[in-house]
């Protein structure tokens, strides 16, 4: 099957990558390393151009479109290594005030995992259906602190600088649409891994020759390229079907582009891909975060595994 964009899906896309370009090039992608924190000017810009809203109906203020498109921004996202709680901010649009318009971060309970809670302004999934957190503390959906159903949270060490993680006590099920978006999250990733492999392969000299003459490396670049491209077909295919199947194996092969593509990545480019002004190093440590939404692999491929035998 050929998955060729449409006009409007390529300027979507297009969109999407150019106010990413303006606004987190890679200058600003290392300030957010040693300043962690949200830019809230840029989540604004992003409802702005519609992001959180893509999937909500016009009638209720939304962009009207659907699961392709949303994959198609996420996409973009995960190549620019955007941090903050894009997922569950965009789930939110039209139930959280605020959230579609980028006006109200939202995060949400992945498991039992919460990432970004102490820049949220409202975190799901908590106490009852939502819950919001501040001063430090827990409130529950009437606003009440300590209220009945709140998790406590623990901070945890996130080995990647740019998602802070807390632990939580009550675990919730993944949503199979927040699966597909980390997938196309993972996408982005594995996409922008493989160029960067490339572009250092094709600059890089050693023996009067670039290090992609040499046969090992061009094999790193050709399997990042099929693990890729092989992930795109599956996301998506997904993002299409809708199945939670197809989303359970999207997830899986995006996981792998993405991790081993990172990998392979620092590979080519040696003790460089760890050094500050690389971004390498970032995107391995994003998609490793990142695998352990939804359940990790373990969940997706119990899904697949009940596809088969059903």
């Amino acid at each position: 099957m050929r998955f060729r964009l449409t006009g409007d899906q390529r300027a979507l896309r297009d969109s999407v990558r150019q106010l990413l370009a303006r606004r987190f090039d890679g200058e600003a992608l290392r300030a957010a390393v040693a300043e962690p924190g949200l830019d809230r000017a840029l989540w604004r810009d992003l409802g702005e151009l519609g992001f959180f809203a893509l999937r909500l109906p016009e009638a209720d203020g939304g962009v009207g479109l659907g699961l392709p498109e949303a994959v198609l921004a996420f996409e973009e996202t995960g190549r620019a290594l955007l941090p903050g709680p894009l997922v569950a901010t965009h789930l939110a649009a039209g139930t959280v005030p605020g959230a579609a318009t980028g006006e109200t971060v939202v995060a949400a309970v992945d498991g039992e995992l919460v990432e970004w809670l102490e820049e949220a302004d409202v975190v799901c999934g908590v106490g009852g259906d939502r819950s919001v957190w501040g001063d430090g503390g827990a409130y529950g959906a009437d606003g009440v602190p300590g209220a009945p159903g709140v998790a406590e949270a623990v901070p945890l060490r996130s080995v990647d600088p740019l998602t802070p993680l807390h632990s939580v006590s009550r675990r919730r099920a993944a949503d199979p649409v927040a699966v597909l978006l980390t997938a196309a999250e993972q996408l982005g990733t594995a996409g922008r891994v493989c160029e960067l492999a490339v572009q250092h392969a094709r600059a890089r000299e050693q023996f009067g020759r670039p290090v992609g003459a040499f046969q090992a490396v061009k094999h790193l670049c050709a399997d990042m390229l099929v693990r890729t491209e092989l992930a795109r077909a599956a996301v998506y295919a997904a993002a299409v079907t809708a199945g939670r199947a197809d989303i359970a194996a999207a997830r899986l092969l995006a996981d792998e582009a993405a991790v081993r593509g990172a990998r392979d990545c620092l590979q080519v480019h040696g003790g460089m891909g760890f050094t500050w002004e690389s971004e390498v190093h970032l995107h391995l440590k994003r998609a490793w975060v990142r695998a352990q939404r939804g359940g990790a692999n373990t969940e997706s491929e119990e899904v697949l595994a009940g596809d088969l035998l059903s």
